[in-house]
C-alpha cells in the first residue's frame, strides 16, 4: 500500500512525518510492547527531530520513549563524533534531547576502521535485538528514508554492489563517486518494514523525483527498488521536490 502526501515546505513535511511517527508509535507499543525504527541520515531528517522534541516537551506522555528501540538504516565509515556521522546528527537533534534509555539506541560503530566488520557487527545486534534465525529479516514498525538528487536511499547508490544485494542484511558498500565506504541495510530489510515514511524535500531533488515516479531505471534511482512486501509506503515530499511531478 502506498499513499503519497504533497506538503508546501519542509516544515509541513517535519510535521507531517512527526503525526506518523507518533501515530505508528502508539499501535506498534500497544501491539507488542516496543517501537522498533530505523532513522535516516541526511539534511531532512533534522526538521523531524525538532518537531518530536517539541512535541515531547509540550507532552511528556506523548511518546513512550522508554519503549522506542531506535536504530540507523545507514551510516558513514566514520567515529560517531564526526560531523558526517549520522548518528552524531541524530542525538544532537534528537535522542539526547528526549528520555530515551541509553541501551534503546543501536549505532553503527563507524569508527571501527574495517567496514566489513561494521556491517557484521551491526547485523548481530539485528540478530540479537529482534531473536532471528538464520536469515530472517527483521520487520521494523518504521524505516525513515530520503533519497538523494541522484536518486539513491539509504546507502544504496547508483552503480554500487548494494542496489543488488538480495541475502545479506547489512552490507559495507564502497560508493566510487565518493571514495568512501558506507555501511548500510539492504533491500530486504528495508522492504520488509511494517512501514516506511519517504522524507523528500528541496528543489534539488525535483528531476530525479520526476524520474522516479516516471520511467526511470531503478538501478539509475534505486530509491525505486523500495517496496515493501507487506506494508505501508508513505511519500511526504514538499512543493519544491514535487514541481516536476504532473499532479504538483
Amino acid at each position: 500500500m502506498s499513499n503519497f502526501q504533497i506538503v508546501d515546505d519542509l516544515d509541513g513535511l517535519a510535521r507531517a512525518a512527526a503525526d506518523k511517527f507518533i501515530s505508528l508509535a502508539a499501535r506498534a507499543v500497544g501491539d507488542h510492547g516496543r517501537f522498533t525504527v530505523a532513522l535516516s541520515g541526511g539534511s531532512t531528517p533534522k526538521a523531524l527531530h525538532a518537531v518530536l522534541v517539541e512535541r515531547t516537551r509540550r507532552d511528556p506522555n506523548l511518546i513512550d520513549w522508554s519503549k522506542i528501540e531506535v536504530f540507523f538504516g545507514d551510516e558513514r565509515h566514520v567515529p560517531p563524533d564526526h560531523p558526517e556521522s549520522n548518528f552524531r546528527m541524530a542525538n544532537e537533534t534528537l535522542l539526547s534531547r528526549v528520555p530515551i534509555p541509553k541501551s534503546n539506541i543501536h549505532r553503527m560503530h563507524g569508527e571501527n576502521p574495517d567496514a566489513a566488520q561494521v556491517a557484521a557487527e551491526y547485523d548481530r545486534e539485528l540478530q540479537a535485538a529482534f531473536q532471528l534465525k538464520g536469515r530472517q529479516v527483521p520487520r521494523f514498525d518504521l524505516i525513515l528514508l530520503g533519497m538523494g538528487p541522484d536518486g539513491h536511499t539509504a546507502s544504496l547508490f547508483p552503480g554500487s554492489a548494494a542496489v543488488h544485494e538480495l541475502t545479506e542484511r547489512v552490507i559495507a558498500n564502497w560508493v566510487q563517486k565518493l571514495h568512501t565506504w558506507r555501511i548500510t541495510f539492504t533491500r530486504p530489510v528495508i522492504n520488509e518494514a511494517a512501514a516506511i515514511v519517504l522524507m523528500i524535500s528541496g528543489q534539488d531533488k525535483a528531476a530525479a523525483l520526476a524520474a522516479v515516479m516516471g520511467d526511470g531505471d531503478p538501478d539509475q534511482y534505486p530509491v525505486k527498488y523500495v517496496t515493501p512486501r507487506s506494508g505501508e509506503l508513505i511519500w511526504i515530499v514538499d512543493r519544491a521536490a514535487a514541481q516536476g511531478l504532473r499532479a504538483a
